[in-house]
């Protein structure tokens, strides 16, 4: 099943699916936060499906339910019950179920949002599931972070670093963070956030609006 589903949404087709869009990262980096944040801003004007995962539980999609920036039923669960990097890298077969359903129910979609659960800097999403990927640190890790590499923080379409506000009182150093990940990163682009302070991330938002821009649409 899972090479089937692989094989039918690697790439768009002529009629020109939604673009999927990974957002993974640590566990308490903001990666829901941000989800809610784009879905806010983009939500007013493009058609949006979001995908959450949790090892076993539904917390992600209950908080976007609640916070209400999407119609319920735009928003699917998908508990892994599994290590969070094996349901977007290696076994994606119920992210693509989730996503098929979220199609087949509101479709044409213009972005899929698939949220991975908390994971390390390892993480990464299978091309067979995210054409575009987010990868989100917060600071208060500290400004080690971004130089410590790790294939999420290298290889992501956008390194966000969330929670500059906090930068003060962990000590980190927000200098040193953008010129470590310019480091690791070449010319990937990294963007410093406080999604808490700006509820529509605005330069996010912009950035993903980039990545739809000429992205085949549904005629």
């Amino acid at each position: 099943m899972g090479a089937h589903h692989a094989d039918h949404h690697h790439s768009p087709d002529a009629r020109g699916r939604a673009l999927r869009l990974g957002i993974g990262g640590p566990v308490g980096s903001g990666k829901t936060a941000l989800v809610a944040a784009l879905c806010r801003a983009l939500g007013p004007t493009l058609s949006l499906g979001v995908v959450t995962n949790d090892i076993y539980t539904t917390e992600d999609a209950d908080f976007l339910r609640k916070a209400g920036v999407l119609e319920e039923e735009r928003i699917i669960a998908v508990e892994t019950g599994c290590c969070p990097h094996t349901a977007i890298r290696d076994d994606i077969a119920a992210n693509l179920d989730a996503v098929d359903v979220l199609e087949h129910r509101h479709g044409p979609l213009d972005l899929v949002i698939v949220e991975s659960g908390g994971d390390n800097l390892t993480a990464t999403f299978s091309r067979g599931l995210a054409d575009r990927q987010i990868f989100v640190l917060d600071v208060s890790g500290g400004d080690k972070v971004p130089r410590k590499g790790g294939p999420g923080v290298t290889t992501a379409d956008l390194l966000v670093i969330n929670k500059t506000d906090l930068a003060p009182m962990v000590g980190a150093d927000l200098g040193v963070m953008a010129r470590d990940a310019k480091a690791v990163r070449g010319e990937r682009p990294v963007l410093f956030t406080a999604v808490r302070q700006d509820p529509t991330a605005v330069d996010v938002t912009a950035w993903v609006r980039a990545q739809l821009q000429g992205w085949p649409r549904i005629s």
